[in-house]
């Protein structure tokens, strides 16, 4: 909605974090959508509000206020079973025309990138994709938005100040849920789906879910990744053989996976996956930033250099100055003795 006057900004208030559904399950990355709004909501000192859209899932309504919501905005239909863009959209909008949230925040997943431009087309508002920070301007309170730009080259801050509301999807792992606190209690607001809120142009006949194996570095608690400084897919063999000494998964970088030397799969950064790990260790990796916005938010960072100036070297908390090709097999020796 376009704000004809600065003080129409009053109007809209409280965060709204939308849930993420899969097979009538809320996922991971809400608790971290409502990590995110719970610090910009006290930031201006308004609400946070969960938007649960889906088929069977009032009864998990709890699990969003432990996270961090003081209401959870409901809407149970079995027209939202599966995944239908066109209806979630639909009552997104008309949710916001009626309660008038200042922020929207999504996944940016799969799903949030199908549903979120649609909503801020509906309802003639901004939206920035990918966001890997959030913040609060105190003098005007527009929600900044960071998220690289220029093939990830530059980090870009973005403001919507004469919009409301403000949406914005969020990289998955970037941001941090809280911890749950299971006696946190909130109101649930209860609302339909109207026939309305979306034309039939479409049916879903049948939805199902990849069953092939994936590597699952999103909830991996450690990672030991390469980069061009490994030279080749030998170098990989090095980094498993390390990785199952100390219970790790294999993650790589983007010139290493466009080498050849192993599969998208294991690609973390900017076109990859975003990790939030327990401990992330670098080997031969120079740190670009398109791979940092994917790993930086881990709580302890390990590089393996020859050169100590390079980025990665820079962020480590532990930097090792040497070839890794010395380096890991010494790592390794110790450990076999303990």
């Amino acid at each position: 909605m376009i704000l004809t006057d600065p003080s129409q900004k009053a109007e809209y208030r409280n965060v709204w974090a939308l849930a993420e559904v899969l097979s009538g399950q809320v996922q991971p990355v809400t608790y971290e959508l409502i990590g995110a709004s719970r610090a910009l909501a006290d930031a201006k000192g308004s609400e946070v509000w969960a938007v649960l859209l889906g088929a069977g899932t009032a009864g998990q309504a709890d699990s969003l206020f432990a996270y961090g919501a003081d209401k959870v905005l409901l809407v149970d239909d079995p027209r939202l079973a599966g995944f239908s863009d066109e209806w979630e959209a639909g009552v997104l909008e008309r949710l916001m025309r009626k309660y008038k949230p200042d922020v929207l925040l999504g996944a940016a997943t799969a799903r949030g990138r199908a549903l979120m431009p649609r909503v801020a087309v509906k309802a003639n508002c901004g939206l920035t994709a990918d966001c890997t920070q959030l913040g609060i301007d105190p003098e005007n309170g527009d929600l900044l938005q960071t998220r690289p730009a220029f093939g990830g080259n530059i980090l870009a801050t973005i403001r919507c100040s004469s919009h409301r509301p403000q949406l914005a999807t969020v990289r998955p792992r970037v941001m941090k849920a809280l911890a749950p606190d299971s006696g946190r209690k909130g109101e649930v607001i209860r609302e339909e789906l109207l026939d309305t809120d979306a034309k039939k142009t479409k049916r879903i006949v049948e939805t199902f879910q990849d069953k092939e194996t994936v590597v699952n570095l999103g909830h991996a608690q450690i990672i030991v990744s390469g980069g061009r400084g490994v030279k080749g897919p030998k170098g990989f063999d090095l980094l498993r053989a390390f990785a199952n000494k100390v219970g790790a998964a294999v993650g790589a970088s983007r010139a290493a996976i466009d080498s050849g030397w192993i599969s998208y799969a294991h690609q973390i950064g900017q076109t990859g996956q975003t990790v939030q790990t327990r401990v992330y260790i670098a080997c031969g990796i120079s740190g670009q930033i398109q791979h940092l916005v994917g790993m930086q938010s881990s709580d302890t960072i390990i590089a393996i250099d020859k050169n100590p100036n390079t980025p990665m070297m820079q962020l480590a908390d532990i930097a090792i100055v040497g070839d890794l090709f010395e380096v890991i097999p010494e790592i390794i020796k110790e450990i076999d003795k303990v």
